[in-house]
């Protein structure tokens, strides 16, 4: 038997976003249906979300190891090769992971892109609504609409591979993104990520930096 090691996969920035969009997702989805002046909130929720794209965008580039897009790039062929089993597991996203990440994170900043310019049709409208003619806006409430259909579909996707690999493979990944470490063979030799705290005192900077622009933008049209 393969002896294994823990080594740190993700780091802290990596997980507070992951569980905060969670969240965010949870009370963006219950806050539309409840409607009435609980969309007030699903604006709100839509905010923090945009906020955390932006965050795990620029962390892409400036995180740990792992959570940079560089260790995870698109790859077809390499998903498909996983798939088929010809590619061993490696620390953080796998290849068809990573297309499911990429996949996803485009799927939601279509949706919060769409929500700031769309209306209700009654009272609500994105603060930039009064950016576009009607008939755009219109048609990009549309899009909003039916878009929320490929959001959910791809978090049901997201959440079948976790049963599988939880269920079949064995391998914990709920447990790897909450205490940030996961279990890798010794003689694979993968290295840590870091997660100093100057890493996190940059993962600050960079969610200050979100911040104001998600303010300047919802402020743009006022």
């Amino acid at each position: 038997m393969q002896a294994d090691t823990r080594i740190r996969v993700w780091d802290l920035p990596t997980r507070l976003f992951h569980w905060l969009l969670v969240a965010c997702l949870i009370g963006s989805l219950v806050t539309i249906n409840l409607g009435g002046n609980w969309v007030g909130w699903h604006f709100r929720f839509g905010y923090a979300i945009l906020t955390l794209l932006l965050f795990r965008i620029i962390w892409g580039f400036t995180g740990s190891r792992y959570a940079r897009f560089s260790a995870f790039p698109p790859n077809p062929a390499a998903a498909l090769a996983y798939l088929r089993g010809h590619r061993a597991d490696e620390p953080g996203h796998s290849p068809l992971a990573a297309l499911s990440v990429y996949a996803l994170l485009a799927a939601l900043l279509l949706q919060v892109g769409t929500g700031l310019f769309a209306n209700d049709a009654i009272m609500w409208d994105g603060p930039l609504r009064n950016l576009v003619s009607n008939s755009t806006s219109d048609r990009l409430t549309s899009l909003h609409q039916a878009n929320r259909i490929v959001v959910l579909a791809l978090i049901l996707l997201h959440l079948v591979a976790i049963a599988f690999y939880t269920l079949i493979r064995r391998k914990p990944l709920v447990r790897a993104m909450v205490t940030g470490d996961a279990r890798q063979p010794v003689a694979a030799r993968s290295v840590a990520a870091d997660d100093g705290l100057a890493l996190r005192l940059r993962a600050v900077a960079v969610f200050a930096a979100s911040c104001a622009v998600v303010w300047w933008i919802v402020n743009l049209a006022g």
